[in-house]
This record gives C-alpha cells, sequence and structure tokens, in this order.
C-alpha cells in the first residue's frame, strides 16, 4: 500500500484538552502548515515510539508535557533518548512544571530545552512560532539510517 500522508512534523503531547487547543490554535495562527500528531497519554505516546522502532515515520519535534496519565512525560522521555532511533529527535518539554528536580531530571534524561507554558495566549504563539522556526526551520539533526 503507497502512503500519500506527509510524516507528522511535531508530536504534541499533552492530556489538557485546553491546551492541546491553544497549541493547535496557535500553529495555525503562525501559519505552520506540516502535519501534527496529538497523543493525550504516556503509554500511548511509548505505542507510537515504539511504530517508529519498526520504521513509521519520526517527527521533527516532540513538545512533551510531564504531568501526563499512565506514564509520566520523563519515562516516555527517557524511552525516547534510550533508542538509537529515537535518541536524536528534538524532545522540548513543554510543562507547566518549574520544579527544579523536573527541570534537572528531563536534561539528564536527553531533553532539548525545558520551558514553562505560558499561560498568556500571545506569549505562547510567540513562543510558539519560535519553537517552529528553531526546530523545524533552523535546527540540523543527523540522520538515522536503516
Amino acid at each position: 500500500m503507497m502512503q500519500n500522508e506527509e510524516p507528522f512534523a511535531i508530536l504534541l503531547v499533552d492530556d489538557s484538552q485546553v491546551d492541546v487547543d491553544l497549541a493547535v490554535l496557535a500553529l495555525s495562527r503562525i501559519k505552520f502548515n506540516k502535519p501534527v500528531q496529538i497523543a493525550r497519554d504516556g503509554a500511548e505516546t511509548i505505542e507510537i515510539v515504539e511504530k517508529w522502532q519498526q520504521g513509521g515515520s519520526i517527527p521533527k519535534l516532540i513538545l512533551l508535557d510531564i504531568n501526563l496519565p499512565k506514564v509520566s512525560g520523563l519515562e516516555v522521555l527517557k524511552v525516547i533518548k534510550s533508542s538509537a532511533k529515537t535518541k536524536f529527535i528534538p524532545v522540548v518539554m513543554l510543562t507547566s512544571s518549574s520544579n527544579d528536580i523536573d527541570i534537572r531530571t528531563a536534561y539528564e534524561y536527553g531533553a532539548n530545552s525545558f520551558i514553562t507554558k505560558p499561560v498568556d495566549f500571545d506569549k505562547f504563539m510567540v513562543l510558539t512560532a519560535a519553537l517552529c522556526d528553531y526546530w523545524i526551520g533552523l535546527n540540523v539533526r543527523p540522520e538515522v539510517l536503516g
């Protein structure tokens, strides 16, 4: 079967419908027109990562919340960064947490960035544009060969 679908550019992992809706709205307002995949909990995200291990299309960026049901975002990060196939995917921890332990643990597990979600929508739009511009537009990462 041929696939005509464009691979997902971003995997957005967040259990809050409000935060997902805000992110999708911000992406549309900055005219980001690449596909975005959404996962609602850590277990679902790990299933997606397992599909990547089997040859599924890998996104250019993961926006990962820490406080997720079933499996924490930090544990998901650990899984992503422990695999040769997925360790080079940039992972931005985009969370409401500003806990020093969460920040330190995220970086120890290989997070590329840790950002506390802005409450103000205009600031969230500026942040979204900056993340897309940098991580998808400018950042160069090594490709993993089969």
